[in-house]
């Protein structure tokens, strides 16, 4: 047999093919990783577990230098890494922070530290860490309104809200910063700008790891909970695993231990949360592929799109779904429309005769096979209804993305959220499909 031809070459090139997958460069060779890794050493962090690489699909990210098992610590982050409001506070910072009135909220304190230590360049104890922060963020607050215009309604109102408190949070900032002006040569209004305060909210908000509250008279009472991580930041997320996380009073470590097995050279996840693909856009600025969590939200007014307009009784319907919370969050997932859907599409559908039941419904009872097969074919039409809208907005992503070629990888990210949501569409339908064969 000539070599390579047999069947046991053939599984180990497949092996070598998922395993090269999963496998990333390793780039602790980089200049700022050698320089981090030496502030962080300097700062007692020591570690053997992770190495900073890049992947394909997720780009940089930690990989295992060993294998790793489940329970197992797989970092432990001294508090003298950790950026906190205990930083700025001791900080060149802190005497103007104590004496400002009202107190500033502890996220101005970190954006602001963040702002004036990356002005300060190579003279920041920080510089190590900042380098490796990202330069922009794919967040929906950063991105162009032509590239919001194409998101699904739900989440381009979300944007629109975002952005409209990230503006607010520049401009009732402006008088504080400006009473930092003996700290530095240059003018605060062009050091403290609204890109560079952009940059240091997206910052906060897409890389902060949660701390037990605590409560500073110097500072306002909204909750003082985010803390910078450097080196940990760098792990990426993914809905399929689990991770306990938590800083340890006892070590005074920010502590990640894995609940799951990583095979060495791959790359190592935590789960940021159980969020959908509008979430995990609108917060981190990223779209993930096979999301379970991904789901299709159906607002008020396609929930009524195909129910008949003459019925009479469709006010009080729709008041007693509002009453009993029934009215958002309504969803089509990878397994169907939601439990919540179907059951606020059930209500909709009753006769005027069984009208009386529409509390048996809320507790998910059968009402009759004519109720069940008419809040079917609804759920049905409503998800064809999107698969048209989906496509057709897919279409009008890719002749954007033809004419705005410098907003190119803005619109991939919509592109890839749009996809995914078809995806489940389609799934849904087959679900959908499947289940109304039962009444035929």
């Amino acid at each position: 047999m000539q070599k390579g031809k047999g069947r046991t070459s053939r599984i180990r090139r497949r092996k070598l093919c998922r395993s090269s997958e999963s496998r990333g460069v390793n780039e602790s060779y980089k200049s700022e990783f050698i320089e981090l890794r030496k502030w962080l050493k300097d700062r007692k962090f020591q570690d053997s577990n992770l190495v900073p690489a890049r992947f394909p699909g997720t780009g940089r990210g930690l990989m295992s230098q060993t294998s790793l098992q489940e329970g197992q610590m797989i970092i432990s982050l001294p508090e003298s890494c950790l950026l906190t409001t205990d930083t700025v506070i001791r900080s060149y910072l802190g005497a103007y922070i104590t004496k400002w009135k009202p107190p500033p909220s502890p996220l101005l304190a970190l954006c602001t530290f963040l702002v004036s230590e990356k002005h300060a360049g190579d003279r920041s104890l920080w510089k190590p860490y900042l380098e490796i922060l990202p330069k922009a963020y794919t967040c929906p607050v950063c991105l162009e309104p032509e590239v919001l215009n194409l998101f699904p309604k739900s989440l381009k109102a979300k944007a629109e809200e975002q952005r409209a408190h990230v503006q607010e949070f520049f401009a009732s900032s402006r008088d504080f910063f400006s009473s930092l002006q003996p700290l530095f040569a240059e003018a605060v209004d062009s050091i403290f700008s609204y890109s560079a305060l952009l940059w240091a909210w997206c910052t906060v908000n897409t890389r902060a790891v949660y701390l037990r509250p605590r409560q500073r008279e110097c500072l306002s009472a909204e909750p003082d909970t985010c803390a910078l991580a450097p080196y940990l930041d760098l792990l990426n997320h993914s809905p399929h695993v689990q991770v306990k996380a938590a800083f340890n009073e006892e070590t005074h470590c920010y502590e990640i231990r894995t609940t799951s097995r990583w095979r060495k050279h791959e790359e190592v996840f935590i789960c940021y949360g159980p969020h959908d693909n509008q979430r995990l856009f609108l917060e981190y600025g990223f779209v993930p592929a096979h999301n379970p969590h991904a789901c299709v939200y159906v607002p008020r007014e396609i929930l009524v799109k195909y129910l008949p307009s003459a019925d009479k009784q469709m006010d009080k319907k729709i008041s007693i779904l509002k009453d009993h919370g029934y009215i958002e969050n309504l969803t089509f997932g990878w397994d169907g429309p939601s439990w919540r859907l179907l059951t606020a599409l059930k209500l909709l559908s009753l006769e005027a005769e069984k009208f009386t039941c529409w509390r048996k419904v809320l507790l998910g009872e059968v009402i009759s096979d004519t109720n069940e097969k008419t809040s079917l074919d609804i759920a049905q039409k409503i998800c064809y209804y999107f698969i048209e809208e989906t496509t057709a907005m897919l279409q009008k992503v890719s002749r954007t993305k033809d004419e705005k070629e410098a907003l190119i990888n803005q619109l991939t990210l919509v592109e890839s959220l749009w996809t995914e949501e078809l995806k489940i569409l389609r799934a849904s339908a087959e679900t959908l499909h499947s289940l109304q064969t039962a009444f035929t």
